[in-house]
């Protein structure tokens, strides 16, 4: 997994700390301790590379850390699994570097909103003793909304609409819910996001749909793309897209409920204990924190249940054909030869 010119990879304890040395002096990095047999890191992974395009945060210091090569630093800061960030202020040498925040898994806006967030409060203050209170800058904003159109498939509100254009939106995407599954943003829990989105978008006006990231429009050209027979084509191919590359994040990728270390049901833990007694090397997602992925995936490989184990981007199957696989000695002749113990 590589990354872009302005982020850091960290493979040894001496390139952890020579990437924190390279900030300035109180200056903030942003450590991304992460895996690459786990398919949210390799998604979080783009978004670092993106955070570090944006010249908002041209001061800050982006570190890849690979967390298996490095357990002493994963020691130190208290990691147990990845993808976990750290949002650090760099000291003297001789001290340990300030956590100013923290995030533990995989969501793109918490961690824009969290980085806009600290580079805000280092900002000066202007003037008399008390610093003013920190503002979110336009490049922060910008920052932060691409990273939330890039983690949803698309932005509405389902299940409460506040306005009759949200509501019959909402109607529409229903129709086609079944083979494009949605999720959605609430503009009005957040005014910098509500206003913010107009400028990104050159789009005056909610609702706003999105699909893999590319403003689809609003209510009129929504209705006019599905009466033209338009809409659930193009949704279908923007779930199909993302579900693709998931599948390929990694030579074997478990799609699970919970993850390897923590499973949130049965199936889920004889698999994972199954896969780990073969001695295989598996890249994994947890359904249950995006229900666009987990709809969607039912439908991509006409399987209802989880979990389901791929390789090489095709699926091998739920619990039961992997353990008779297993059973049958020809789980790991399946597997790619890199996976195998």
């Amino acid at each position: 997994m590589t990354s872009s010119a302005r982020v850091v990879l960290a493979t040894s304890a001496e390139t952890f700390e020579s990437a924190l040395a390279s900030a300035k002096p109180g200056g903030l990095c942003l450590l991304h301790f992460r895996a690459d047999w786990a398919a949210q890191c390799v998604q979080m992974s783009l978004v670092m590379d993106e955070l570090a395009k944006e010249p908002a945060y041209s001061a800050v210091t982006f570190v890849n850390v690979e967390a298996e090569q490095v357990p002493q630093v994963t020691s130190r800061f208290g990691v147990l699994a990845v993808p976990t960030f750290l949002l650090v202020r760099r000291a003297a040498e001789s001290q340990q570097p300030q956590v100013v925040d923290r995030l533990n898994g995989a969501d793109p806006a918490a961690l824009a909103a969290k980085l806009s967030a600290a580079v805000s409060a280092t900002a000066p203050a202007t003037g008399g003793d008390v610093a003013a209170a920190p503002k979110e800058t336009q490049a922060q904003l910008e920052a932060r909304l691409k990273s939330l159109l890039t983690a949803r498939q698309s932005c509405c509100s389902p299940d409460a609409p506040r306005c009759g254009f949200s509501r019959q939106i909402v109607e529409l995407l229903r129709k086609h819910a079944e083979v494009a599954p949605f999720d959605h943003f609430d503009i009005l829990t957040d005014q910098a996001v509500r206003e913010g989105l107009k400028k990104l978008s050159n789009w005056p006006t909610y609702p706003q749909l999105y699909a893999a990231g590319e403003l689809l429009g609003g209510l009129d050209v929504v209705r006019e793309m599905d009466e033209a027979g338009e809409l659930g084509p193009a949704l279908k191919a923007a779930v199909t897209a993302r579900l693709e590359k998931l599948v390929k994040a990694a030579p074997v990728m478990l799609f699970m409920k919970g993850s390897p270390d923590a499973p949130r049901c049965g199936f889920s833990r004889q698999i994972v204990e199954l896969l780990r007694s073969e001695g295989v090397q598996f890249g994994h997602f947890d359904i249950l924190q995006d229900n666009s992925v987990r709809e969607g995936l039912k439908k991509f490989s006409n399987w209802p249940t989880f979990p389901q184990l791929y390789a090489d981007g095709q699926l091998l199957g739920g619990l039961d054909i992997v353990r008779e696989m297993q059973q049958a000695g020809e789980l790991k002749e399946a597997l790619p030869a890199s996976c195998r113990a």
